[in-house]
């Protein structure tokens, strides 16, 4: 029998913007992002660009490795600052590719960045399981934002929706010997969720979720597959997950253990209570303010950040 996989990484990748801006291909199935985004803006960019520093320079001053690599001017990646959705690493060594919905996205895939984790900074990669040939019959699962793993327990959570096809979760799951929990998910207008990484986070002694934006007949089921793993669940509500307080995430610290990164939109959402049962759980939550990634990216600090679990060399 396998040793379970860690919960938490104490390295973290995260891509720096170069050309920020929202991404008209994916407004359609993304209700948390700016209906007005689209275009290239130099201020959009310079404001991206001081956010992300001191996400970056938060979390490194909190313990965590932060491997930080450029975009690219060309091709223009209006994503690129959220690389959780085309890779994940794993600590046997696998990387996986994912397969993703909007055209324009499919461009972040760099084999660079993923050779310049082994050869600059020692991860060991033995194998590579790409998932991307489900994009030529429209199926796609996004990666991290797509699924929310425990990894000690090898369960991988999943709200269904454009962007998390139930096929390819299958691909994944049997590929990587993980048990799936599927479920719908709604906002509070009816849309579905676009990422299952906006209403919960699974930590290593806590899970968030927002039960409310579950399908009722399939909530009972995801919060005792939760309950099961001993993890103290903090319930969310509507307003705190569209504030981004379920997209936080767990990262190693040489410092403290471990830490709870999220945005300080988040962090003030969160009551006394939650913000109580995150801090006995880690000790530490870091909060940064991230405004116009949210606003125009549609996603959170935990979209920026791909956790590299990969063995070192």
């Amino acid at each position: 029998m396998r040793p379970p996989d860690p919960q938490i990484a104490p390295d973290i990748l995260m891509i720096r913007p170069v050309a920020f801006a929202g991404n008209p291909q994916t407004q359609a199935s993304n209700s948390f992002q700016d209906r007005d985004a689209g275009a290239i803006d130099a201020a959009n960019q310079a404001a991206a660009l001081r956010e992300f520093e001191g996400l970056a320079t938060a979390l490194d001053q909190a313990g965590v490795t932060v491997h930080v690599f450029d975009d690219t001017l060309d091709p223009h990646t209006p994503d690129s600052i959220f690389p959780n959705n085309w890779v994940s690493f794993h600590a046997d060594g696998t990387v996986v590719l994912y397969p993703m919905l909007a055209e324009n996205r499919r461009l972040e895939r760099r084999l660079d960045v993923l050779e310049a984790l082994s050869a600059k900074h020692g991860f060991r990669a033995s194998r590579v399981i790409d998932l991307t040939r489900h994009e030529q019959t429209g199926r796609y699962l996004e990666g991290t934002g797509s699924l929310v793993l425990d990894r000690v327990h090898r369960v991988a959570y999943a709200c269904v929706s454009p962007r998390t096809d139930l096929d390819v979760l299958g691909d994944f799951a049997q590929q990587l010997d993980y048990d799936i929990v599927a479920f719908e998910a709604l906002d509070a207008n009816g849309a579905p969720i676009y990422h299952t990484n906006v209403l919960m986070s699974v930590g290593e002694r806590f899970a968030a979720v927002c039960t409310s934006a579950i399908r009722e007949d399939e909530r009972a089921a995801v919060l005792d597959t939760l309950q099961k793993s001993g993890r103290a669940v903090v319930e969310l509500t509507f307003e705190q997950m569209n504030s981004f307080a379920g997209n936080m995430l767990e990262l190693g610290s040489s410092r403290s253990g471990s830490v709870i990164a999220m945005s300080e939109r988040a962090f003030g959402v969160l009551t006394p209570a939650q913000r109580k049962t995150l801090e006995s759980s880690t000790g530490t939550l870091v909060a940064t303010p991230i405004p116009t990634i949210e606003r125009l990216g549609g996603g959170s600090v935990r979209c920026m950040l791909a956790e590299v679990h990969l063995p070192k060399k």
